[in-house]
């Protein structure tokens, strides 16, 4: 689950983060005028008015606005609510205090895939795109892998210490920076997190550091821990798309893509390998979809159904490699599935293979369905599926 980032500021603050002062989180135009308002009374000499979406590059598609008056702010809560960042509407915005900036920086906390551990990154280069940084000025980024053994206590103070000076961080900010790490990193565990960043971490004309931005995205597999992350889910931010939200009352493994080739495999890392062939082939994959083990003909219903909703899928690349499951037992579940989804206008391509495949790709032509179209390996499918979409 992502967080948007007064989230992540909030997940931020109750574990000892420094963020700014708590803003206003309004919906319409009259909203942030009157959070606008309080931050002047409050002493604010201007404020900024925020794009609350899942995405990145807020900034750069005008999510994100200061304001030195109330009617600046009206002007710009106008301009955003309802804007349209690559893909995301705005139907939240977030009205806080300008803070003063005299330098900004980068530091995060995520889940190291290849060490199985955490990771930290901390560059004294921030308000960028880390990627970027890393790509231009390597020696500005500093990585740290911690094992989970070695943070079963939390992050030693003496451990962050080393990571911001070795970041070359200002030795005005070694201090609060460290004790602001030891912190996040307590977050990102506790709160069962992926992934914990800020971006900008900014420095203020008094040497103190705070976040001045988040993004954090906390592991649904731990979301029993947590009530089920039901605080963070709010209406009106991101909802589930539609079809994601079908899925998951199904127990169907789905993920909304924006491609034109739907995407049905068992097991998810044939199906990660099937959306790297489609693009390989010159096309976009508009689903992932992992049937599981068995593609029973009920299972195979369910899910052809779930793809075959999206209105922009043209074709769908079945890839079923029968190891436990045998191969006529999958074939037989695609002629189920096609018998009771009735007629349809997208064809399916299928690659079968694996235990019996050869007798599951003879049922599958004798049974003759006008809309499957057989192919014999991974890549030939993939081709046929982009060939076929594009067509549509």
């Amino acid at each position: 689950m992502d967080l948007v980032e007064f989230q992540g500021k909030q997940l931020f603050g109750r574990n000892g983060v420094p963020v700014p002062p708590v803003g206003a989180i309004c919906r319409t135009v009259d909203e942030v005028v009157a959070g606008a308002e309080a931050a002047f009374a409050d002493g604010a000499s201007a404020v900024v008015v925020k794009a609350q979406v899942k995405t990145g590059g807020r900034g750069k598609a005008g999510g994100v606005k200061l304001a030195s008056s109330v009617e600046e702010a009206r002007e710009h809560g106008g301009s955003i609510l309802g804007l349209d960042i690559k893909g995301h509407t705005v139907n939240v915005v977030y009205v806080e205090p300008a803070s003063d900036i005299a330098e900004e920086y980068y530091l995060s906390v995520m889940h190291d895939r290849v060490s199985k551990g955490h990771l930290v990154i901390c560059s004294k280069e921030g308000g960028v795109d880390i990627e970027e940084v890393n790509r231009t000025n390597p020696d500005a980024v500093v990585k740290r892998t911690l094992s989970p053994h070695e943070t079963v206590a939390g992050l030693s103070r003496d451990t962050a210490m080393e990571i911001v000076t070795q970041a070359n961080l200002p030795a005005e900010v070694l201090d609060g920076a460290a004790d602001l790490l030891v912190a996040l990193f307590n977050a990102y565990r506790d709160e069962d997190a992926t992934l914990a960043e800020i971006n900008p971490l900014i420095r203020r004309p008094d040497d103190s550091v705070i976040a001045l931005d988040s993004k954090v995205t906390l592991d649904g597999n731990a979301a029993f821990r947590h009530d089920g992350y039901a605080e963070w889910q709010i209406p009106g931010i991101d909802a589930d798309d539609p079809l994601e939200a079908e899925a998951k009352e199904k127990g169907i493994q789905y993920v909304k893509l924006d491609g034109q080739v739907g995407v049905l495999g068992n097991g998810a890392g044939l199906v990660m390998a099937t959306l790297d062939v489609v693009a390989q082939n010159g096309g976009r994959a508009a689903n992932f979809l992992d049937v599981g083990g068995g593609a029973s003909a009920d299972a195979m219903a369910e899910s052809l159904g779930l793809v075959l909703k999206d209105p922009s899928v043209k074709s769908v690349f079945i890839n079923i490699f029968g190891g436990i499951t045998r191969g006529e037992e999958v074939a037989n579940g695609i002629i189920e599935a096609t018998r009771r989804l009735g007629d349809f206008p997208q064809k399916l391509v299928v690659r079968l293979d694996g235990t019996n495949a050869e007798e599951g790709r003879r049922l599958l032509e004798e049974a003759g369905h006008a809309s499957v179209v057989a192919a014999a390996t991974m890549q030939d499918a993939a081709a046929k599926a982009v060939e076929l979409a594009a067509q549509a």
